[in-house]
């Protein structure tokens, strides 16, 4: 910076040769002799050293001359002001620069120093320069600050000491030295003034490193250019990228000020791979534990493969949060889901692995599993080429040796696949824009604690989030929306699913989703499902409906509370077992149904909201709680809310247990189930045996399997209408279905009774 130059400012005073008419003895304000005057002063035309320049005799203790014109002085600007002197004879003098200090108003500036460094004269003849910065700023290496208030100068210098001496003078030279304070006065270092060459070929690594180390405090420039950092570099100073780098895959840019998804699209040029450089950077130095995108959209034009972009980790277990941003795909060949067939054998007895597989290095890791006896979302989990198998995520149920399976490979915006574990990934008010043309989600092989909060996945081409192993632990999914792409078709066309579940333990909490086949698939155990709401009905309002939750395991330890199931229904299975026909289990139990609304408009009236289904022989309910929930329908009514579907294989009621469904609520409902079920059995003409059948009010098949209550209601009379105080005795499981139940009195009698019946065993 030069003001000379940039300002046009005059600061060189005329010199000596034009006149010294403007040259005071005094301070330079006027009201001193000019040394035009003054005997002792002349100007010599032809120094050896100076050419023309001033010859002065010392007469005074502090001899001073000033330029009586003012010399300009702004904030920010520094002046040397300079002049070479010599003695010529008599006594030796002290020389320093000097100035006189004035403000806007031409009012003196008090407190300004208006004196340099002192330079005694030690030999004749010998040539001294004095010199002085001037500056309003109190900066080090200013000998005469100002301050704000100075905005000119009068100035010169001082001859101090003893009087007598004969000096020459030569010109006095002010100019502008605000370049010795440049990189101090501005906020910034320039990597190029530490060595950058910024050609794309260099290794720039030094002067980058260099340029953060005497930053102290300032922001680092990395101006116009493309700079190669060949390996990995740590910046400790806020960087600014007016230029771009370039590094190899595996090299890190770690920018510890600036950790923000815009400064990495800044520092290489590009969203998608800043994104991938940031998201390496968050897993390799503990600095920050998230990564804000700061509202970008960043358009894919492939998946990104986590692990593989951070490279260096195959597990992780710190905190680690993506947060506040859009990803989208450019819906290129790249997203396109692979899709294979191939041979391969199958035996119960090693239920995870696939054996024998035709032209398995072409089958994708990760790919969903169709074929006879699989059941939903199955996944390859590893592949082994050598061996020819590939691992499963579950087993299947009913697969022959020997068949032809299909492997569909989903392309995810984010896919975390690679990691052989991760924990505590957390992703935060992102929005994954599938938008028909990719998936959203996939999670790591095995982990635990991945949490997804306040995010939208829209328009997923097949699924929202996917578990292809057990990096689904644990997993939270909390206030995320869930927007089908297949709104607009009827419900028996979609086959997108929201999620999947494999481990155990997921909360899955306050969470909304529209019109998918499924909203979620789910293994494992110890899951707590609330306030959420799923929807999947149509626009034409077809007869098709399908689950919203499919629970595949038979004990899931599992509670399903407050959320609206909306046009679709909870099935309970065990699609997701090798030999499905009941061992010796605790079979279907573990499962509480508790205040939730179900509803249901123009559904048929075979359509019902809760569903088990048996994949083999021998299975019972051991333990079901369905309380406190609304089941409603609009557009006449449903014959029942539950039942057992026993296309592959029935319940066995005769082994039910701790089955309880109570205090809900029934609209439009034709048959209301209880268990224990209490029902008021009248008998209008005198009898020895009541009876009454509870095939309508009894749960999931139950059978009438013990009457644990009986309370006459006002008197019981015999044929002649006297009264009859004596019990009954009950017999139960009577009737084709064992829902029949009789009361025997010691003669005829007609009257009333609440009689109170449990469809599963006393324990």
């Amino acid at each position: 910076m030069n003001k000379a130059i940039t300002d046009g400012l005059v600061l060189m005073p005329p010199k000596f040769a034009q006149g010294l008419a403007v040259w005071s003895s005094g301070d330079g304000t006027g009201g001193a002799p000019t040394y035009d005057t003054i005997a002792g002063a002349a100007l010599v035309p032809a120094d050896q050293d100076f050419g023309t320049c001033l010859e002065l005799q010392k007469t005074q203790a502090v001899q001073k001359i000033r330029h009586t014109g003012q010399t300009p002085i702004l904030p920010g600007m520094y002046l040397r002001v300079s002049v070479r002197v010599k003695a010529v004879s008599g006594n030796l003098p002290s020389v320093r620069i000097a100035g006189w200090a004035g403000d806007s108003a031409g009012n003196h500036v008090a407190g300004a120093v208006e004196v340099g460094p002192s330079t005694a004269l030690s030999a004749y003849g010998d040539v001294v320069e004095v010199t002085a910065i001037v500056g309003v700023g109190n900066r080090r290496g200013v000998d005469m600050v100002w301050g704000p208030a100075a905005s000119f100068g009068h100035f010169g210098l001082d001859l101090t000491g003893a009087t007598g001496g004969i000096i020459r003078i030569e010109d006095i030279r002010i100019t502008d030295a605000t370049a010795i304070f440049h990189r101090k006065l501005m906020d910034w270092v320039d990597v190029r003034d530490y060595g950058a060459v910024g050609d794309g070929v260099t290794d720039d690594s030094a002067a980058f490193l260099a340029a953060d180390a005497d930053a102290q405090g300032r922001q680092v420039l990395v101006s116009k250019g493309t700079y190669l950092l060949a390996g990995n570099v740590t910046m400790n100073a806020h960087v600014r990228f007016e230029g771009t780098v370039t590094m190899p895959d595996a090299a890190r840019l770690q920018l510890t000020e600036n950790f923000d998804l815009p400064s990495y699209v800044a520092a290489f040029g590009n969203e998608e791979l800043g994104l991938k450089k940031a998201l390496q950077a968050l897993f390799n130095f503990t600095d920050h534990e998230s990564l804000d995108m700061c509202g970008l959209r960043v358009t894919l034009s492939a998946p990104i493969d986590v692990h593989a972009v951070v490279g260096n980790q195959d597990t992780f277990a710190n905190r680690r949060v993506l947060r506040n941003g859009q990803l989208e795909s450019d819906g290129g060949p790249a997203w396109t889901t692979d899709v294979v067939t191939a041979q391969a054998s199958y035996d119960p007895a090693n239920p995870l692995v696939l054996t024998n597989v035709a032209g398995i290095s072409q089958i994708p890791v990760g790919a969903l599993v169709e074929g006879v006896g699989v059941g939903r979302e199955v996944y390859v989990r590893a592949r082994n080429v050598a061996a020819g198998t590939l691992t499963l995520s579950l087993p299947l149920h009913a697969a022959p040796a020997q068949q032809s399976y299909t492997f569909r490979r989903f392309k995810y915006l984010l896919d975390f696949s690679g990691f052989t574990f991760l924990q505590r990934f957390n992703i935060a008010d992102v929005e994954f824009l599938c938008q028909g043309k990719c998936s959203g989600l996939m999670l790591a092989d095995d982990g635990q604690a991945f949490h997804v909060r306040d995010c939208f996945f829209t328009a997923p081409l097949d699924r929202a989030i996917t578990s292809k192993g057990l990096g689904c632990k644990g997993l939270q999914l909390d206030r995320n929306e869930f927007l089908s792409n297949e709104q607009k078709l009827n419900v028996i066309d979609r086959r997108t699913i929201a999620f999947n579940i494999n481990g155990n333990d997921a909360k899955i909490r306050n969470n909304r989703a529209v019109r998918f086949r499924h909203f979620a698939v789910i293994h494992g155990t110890g899951h707590i499902i609330t306030h959420n709401h799923f929807f999947q009905g149509d626009n034409a309002k077809t007869p098709s409906r399908t689950a919203g939750i499919v629970l595949t395991q038979t004990n899931p330890m599992t509670i399903i509370q407050g959320n609206y199931i909306d046009n679709c229904w909870i099935e309970w299975g065990n699609e997701h077992d090798a030999s499905p026909a009941n061992g010796g289990g605790f079979s279907f139990g573990g499962l509480t149904i508790h205040g939730n609304i179900f509803f249901a408009g123009q559904a048929p009236a075979w359509f019902r909201f809760v569903r088990i289904k048996p994949y083999g022989a021998g299975h019972y309910i051991n333990g079901l709680n369905i309380e406190g929930n609304t089941f409603k329908h609009t557009g006449g009514a449903i014959d029942r809310v539950e039942e057992v579907d026993s296309s592959i294989a029935p319940l066995d009621a005769t082994r039910y247990q701790n089955l309880r469904v109570a205090g809900n609520t029934f609209n439009s409902v034709t048959a209301r189930i209880y268990n224990p079920v209490t029902i008021e059995l009248r008998q209008t003409g005198a009898s020895a045996t009541w009876s009454a059948d509870l095939a309508g009010q009894l749960p999931f098949g139950a059978q009438a399997r013990h009457v644990i209550g009986v309370a006459t209601h006002n008197l019981v009379k015999n044929g002649t209408g006297g009264g009859v105080y004596t019990q009954p005795y009950s017999v139960a499981r009577l009737g084709p279905q064992g829902t029949e139940i009789r009361l025997h009195w010691s003669e005829a009698v007609s009257g009333s009774a609440y009689v109170t019946v449990r469809g599963d065993n006393l324990i």
